[in-house]
């Protein structure tokens, strides 16, 4: 990996951490629905059931770390706790874009957690206007081997790119690659947008192109336009990279948008979620999983106790949600009707 691309990585992990990238003023939608109390669940808190199984792997919980980072040792190390904490609670994780291991085969361990989770769902991840850089099926079968991934992400991330000084910014033609590697990989491919979300027409061409699940990374959490308005190296760059950052489609809209143009697609809701009750609204909008980025960012950049801390948070918001609203199992929880509110 060049100089560059690695500062970047680095770069990328600091602003993340240290400065206020949210969206100013955009939501996640979420907060406009909610839950019907009900005083009478006639369940026991302690049988309620969150298991979901996904690609043939079953998960504890529909919660999932979502794509963060990797190629640097810093990097490493959040990978790594994260890893074990998703061992330890049987949980989704997807490591950050491996283009950087492509590039430089040594910095493939920086990605590896196979060693301390051997039984999770572990996605790997590249971006997919690579493929219109000279990225083939070859490259995808090297980032799944590299970790030994049971399935491939490609993120969706064309305002990063296009707001990046140093980004690739040609889209043209893209959806054909895409159903090549569909039909051509042993793994499930995922499509994911990385914070803008996905509109009903790009949710039904990658359907036709054979994804086997989208996650819809909707507005409402981490602004990467404003990622890049931090690290933009002139005033120019800043001023157009900030002028998006209300920029997106809302994580709740965006699971709409999905469910109503492919009814049978695989969800998965990130994006702005920030505890175990988004968690279950996302549920009960339609998907299958929800994954959270930012908020596992913070505390894997601290210790395995802390993620591991997080997440019993999280799991115990997500079971007394279900407990309120008279859901047993992930699949009553998605039969309940959320009200929307203004």
């Amino acid at each position: 990996m060049s100089k560059v691309t690695e500062q970047r990585k680095e770069e990328h992990i600091s602003i993340n951490l240290e400065q206020n990238v949210q969206f100013p003023t955009l939501t996640t939608g979420l907060e406009n629905y909610r839950f019907l109390h009900r005083a009478l669940p006639e369940l026991n808190l302690s049988e309620i059931d969150t298991s979901v199984t996904v690609f043939g792997k079953k998960l504890r919980s529909p919660l999932f770390m979502s794509s963060m980072t990797g190629g640097t040792d810093r990097a490493s190390k959040i990978n790594r706790n994260l890893a074990q904490a998703a061992q330890q609670y049987g949980l989704a994780m997807g490591v950050g874009s491996q283009r950087a291991a492509i590039e430089n085969v040594a910095l493939g361990e920086t990605f590896y957690v196979r060693d301390l989770a051997p039984d999770i769902l572990l996605f790997a991840n590249l971006g997919a206007v690579q493929l219109n850089y000279g990225y083939g099926v070859d490259h995808c079968r090297r980032a799944i081997d590299i970790i030994g991934a049971d399935a491939l992400i490609l993120h969706f991330n064309v305002l990063q790119e296009a707001v990046q000084p140093e980004g690739d910014t040609n889209f043209r033609g893209l959806i054909d690659r895409v159903a090549e590697i569909c039909a051509k990989l042993p793994v499930p491919v995922i499509a994911k947008e990385v914070g803008w979300g996905f509109s009903e027409a790009d949710a039904r061409l990658l359907a036709e192109a054979g994804v086997s699940a989208i996650d819809v990374a909707g507005s409402g959490g981490t602004s990467w336009s404003e990622v890049e308005y931090h690290r933009a190296p002139t005033a120019f760059h800043a001023q157009v990279a900030r002028s998006f950052a209300d920029w997106g489609i809302p994580t709740a809209d965006a699971i709409e948008y999905v469910r109503k143009a492919a009814p049978d697609m695989i969800v998965f809701a990130s994006g702005g979620l920030k505890d175990g009750i988004d968690v279950a609204k996302c549920v009960a909008l339609g998907a299958t999983l929800a994954g959270m980025a930012g908020p596992f960012l913070k505390v894997a950049d601290q210790s395995v106790e802390a993620v591991c801390e997080f997440v019993e948070i999280t799991q115990r918001q997500l079971e007394i949600a279900m407990l309120c609203s008279g859901a047993a199992k992930l699949d009553e929880l998605a039969q309940i009707p959320l009200i929307k509110h203004p």
